[in-house]
């Protein structure tokens, strides 16, 4: 066992590797708690595209001691709140409770963690709402482009692939499939508990000793690395509008460059002041949504443009964006690159004040580095890009860097990504 203590944030791992992370926020009446496991869509084979989602509703739908209605009435009874998540790295699962339920709140994420029924017929009625969810999503065009764009930036990975699954796959998860994904990557080194606010450190270590202790640690799974390779997709559908989404292969989150790439991306599209906002929205009316973000994994990280336009824009649209893509490798001003620094450091700051934030960001920063990075540690590293760093990144971003494009509506007409190459290269 090891313990790390440094004023109200404190550390734990128990002796099968069980990490625990807390932070008590003085003033606050309520705590946010959650278990984030490293297993979402990326550690799927192809057969199990979705299995890691689908898991996660079935975590809801009934334990040993408690019914799935007995789950939801035990945290909503005392005023709290109960959900989960998955990602391609993690599957989260949380309640936010006042103080004195704490001890509640983890006993019951531990049940439907640890003890699952997967009871067939709750098995068919989620695989039900999955199936809805798919097809939300489906219809839902600025969400499934992204779908797509991931699927052009890593083709045939667990990386490329969709978190919600097929349907087809969906189709077909059973009882067994679910234990044996639980039996792989659910084991004790691959959790963390995260919790802040009104929490004692102490209570819950001797909590998670009782709840967690007895598990044995599983093999440790090996990730394929992620290769960004790029590409073109796009359907062609009857819509309002042409949704465009635009990636370029940038630094995953363990890379020094990782700020380089969050500032760049504010600048260029994260905001109402920002360039692509300014150019092509406010100067031009080409759209009324624009954006671009710079998104992290383990080993591998996009930098992603959006926007949704007509038909007889989206060429304007597209040219635009490249021409100030290739604008910001020469002037980039120091201006622009302080704003998005304080842009950047205001969103991490004031993300502090929630406790459900933080205990995300703690149980992030544990998986990342197996520690948490002091504060001003993060804010030295925002504050020491250049605008020289930003404009050297821009110019990778508009010449070098493996491109994905995906389209989706009226865009028969729309350039193609050797189209948009070309005038990255002109």
């Amino acid at each position: 066992m090891t313990t790390t203590n440094t004023a109200t944030l404190q550390q734990h791992k128990l002796s099968n590797g069980f990490r625990i992370v807390t932070e008590h926020m003085p003033g606050l009446a309520s705590a946010t708690i959650g278990i984030w496991v490293g297993a979402g869509a990326r550690h799927e084979t192809a057969q199990q595209n979705g299995i890691a989602h689908f898991l996660e509703h079935m975590a809801f739908k009934g334990t040993a001691r408690r019914t799935a209605l007995q789950i939801a009435e035990s945290i909503e009874d005392v005023g709290g709140y109960i959900n989960a998540y998955t990602s391609r790295e993690v599957t989260a699962y949380y309640a936010r409770v006042l103080e004195n339920d704490v001890p509640l709140a983890l006993d019951v994420l531990a049940d439907i963690l640890l003890n699952p029924i997967f009871d067939e017929a709750e098995i068919e009625v989620e695989r039900g709402v999955i199936l809805q969810e798919i097809g939300q999503a489906l219809d839902t065009p600025d969400d499934v482009i992204f779908d797509w764009l991931q699927d052009q930036a890593y083709p045939d990975q667990s990386m490329g692939r969709t978190i919600l699954g097929p349907a087809e796959r969906v189709s077909s998860f059973n009882r067994s499939d679910l234990s044996a994904f639980v039996g792989q990557h659910y084991g004790p080194e691959q959790m963390i508990l995260s919790a802040a606010g009104a929490v004692d450190h102490d209570a819950l270590v001797q909590m998670a000793e009782k709840l967690f202790g007895h598990m044995t640690p599983t093999p440790a799974f090996d990730l394929l690395p992620a290769r960004f390779a790029g590409g073109e997709f796009r359907q062609s559908k009857t819509l309002e509008q042409a949704h465009f989404a635009l990636g370029f292969e940038s630094p995953g989150y363990r890379d020094d460059d990782i700020y380089i790439a969050q500032i760049y991306a504010s600048a260029l599209g994260g905001g109402m002041s920002s360039r692509l906002f300014q150019e092509v929205r406010e100067k031009r009316g080409l759209c009324y949504t624009i954006f671009a973000q710079a998104g992290a994994h383990a080993d591998t990280g996009m930098t992603t443009i959006y926007a949704g336009t007509s038909a007889e824009q989206m060429g304007d649209l597209a040219e635009i964006t490249i021409d100030e893509m290739k604008r910001a490798a020469t002037d980039m001003t120091p201006a622009e690159v302080a704003r998005a620094r304080a842009q950047m450091k205001a969103g991490l700051l004031m993300g502090l004040e929630s406790s459900s934030n933080r205990a995300e960001r703690l149980a992030r920063l544990i998986q990342i580095w197996d520690r948490i990075p002091p504060l001003e540690e993060t804010v030295s590293l925002i504050d020491a890009v250049t605008t020289g760093d930003v404009r050297d990144f821009a110019e990778k971003m508009a010449g070098q860097a493996p491109a994905a494009l995906a389209l989706y509506g009226p865009v028969e007409n729309a350039p193609s990504l050797a189209q948009l190459q070309a005038r990255r290269a002109a």
